[in-house]
């Protein structure tokens, strides 16, 4: 294995911990020392980050105008920091990656403080806040969409798209198919790493709509929060709809690629895994996220008629049981849908995001795996 690790910096959601694990994934396959930074809530994710090192670093945030607030995120920064820099040294790290949210800042700003080769990946088509602080303090902004707001000027960037795991590309491979007219039709609702409360009360109460013909055909699994499990259950059993409800799919990728149709938020985690396999999917952006960046990364999706995007005050169930009906009877615009998703998709963004951390960490790019075996 390489000398000198690349430290990741990630945590929070699902939206940074998924790409930076599909980073790692790629960087040990080139025989490259991987370890993660993150902070407490960033362990809580199963199957991520699988024997890669991991550090838990203080790290908050602060909001509003609590000034004992301020005080307080701002000594678990520094602490965060401080710790950070032990583990750079300790670990002999080449560069740090951050992926954005505040558990990656005390490890960039350690970074920056051991004058260590630092870069940032953002995920949304909105930069975010603590990469548009950090942006002019690295070295490199690798971004997923071309047309991405709030990139200060003079940074330099380029644009790799989001890193997806491994068996998120070998679904790529798997053509979409609509299933036929009497044939089940699979659809599968995900709200998210930590699930999404609308989902719960819409889906279910859209689908229950829907002629009883239809409702037969349907074979749903759906992802809510463990408070919301048995009331979207009940709502699905009342309807009549065979139904699988889970708090988290460890095996999503296999779920994706099974699906006929996804209703979805639009978060880039998702939107990338959409469209490296090539999925049809309702999109509902989370109205509440930061600066509407899940919209910003729905526009293409929709302009592109990879799917329908229904903005949360028009998310009723009859919106929903429309748009799902509408796929139902017309199995060739579900396969136009697919294939436009699988066109946007950027299936080597993991390889190119890998290519610059090698680079601005100053190491000839890896052999391949067969060159390493021979040898």
């Amino acid at each position: 294995m390489s000398a000198g690790a690349i430290l990741l910096a990630a945590g929070g959601t699902g939206g940074h911990m998924v790409p930076a694990d599909a980073l790692a994934g790629e960087l040990r396959r080139r025989g490259r020392a991987v370890a993660l930074v993150t902070d407490a809530r960033g362990t809580r994710f199963p199957g991520l980050f699988e024997g890669v090192p991991v550090h838990v670093i203080p790290a908050a945030t602060a909001a509003g105008l609590d000034p004992v607030g301020w005080v307080r995120a701002g000594r678990a920064i520094l602490a965060g920091r401080s710790a950070a820099c032990g583990l750079l040294r300790a670990l002999g790290a080449r560069a740090v990656v951050g992926f954005g949210g505040y558990p990656a800042l005390p490890a960039m700003l350690a970074a920056r403080a051991e004058r260590q080769a630092a870069l940032l990946h953002e995920q949304n088509a909105v930069l975010g806040r603590v990469n548009r602080f950090l942006a002019r303090r690295v070295s490199l902004l690798a971004l997923s969409f071309e047309e991405t707001a709030r990139v200060p000027a003079g940074v330099r960037t380029v644009v790799t798209g989001n890193p997806v795991r491994a068996e998120v590309l070998a679904a790529r491979e798997r053509p979409f198919a609509a299933p036929a007219p009497d044939a089940p039709f699979r659809l599968l609702v995900v709200g998210g790493s930590q699930g999404a409360r609308i989902l719960s009360q819409v889906v279910p109460a859209g689908l229950a709509l829907l002629p009883p013909a239809e409702r037969a055909r349907l074979a749903v699994v759906h992802q809510a929060r463990p408070e919301d499990l048995s009331a979207a259950d009940a709502a699905y059993r009342a309807a009549g709809i065979a139904a699988e409800c889970l708090p988290y799919m460890v095996d999503l990728p296999a779920r994706m690629a099974a699906a006929h149709l996804v209703v979805s938020r639009a978060g880039a985690s998702t939107l990338a895994e959409l469209t490296a396999m090539g999925r049809p999917a309702i999109l509902v952006p989370f109205a509440a996220a930061t600066d509407d960046h899940q919209s910003a990364n729905a526009r293409a999706f929709a302009a592109a008629r990879a799917g329908r995007v229904l903005a949360e005050r028009d998310f009723t169930p009859a919106a929903l049981a429309g748009a799902v009906e509408g796929f139902l009877r017309s199995p060739e615009s579900l396969v136009a849908a697919a294939a436009a998703a699988r066109a946007l998709g950027r299936p080597d963004a993991v390889r190119l995001l890998a290519d610059l951390v090698e680079a601005e960490a100053g190491l000839a790019p890896a052999a391949p795996p067969a060159a390493r075996e021979a040898a």
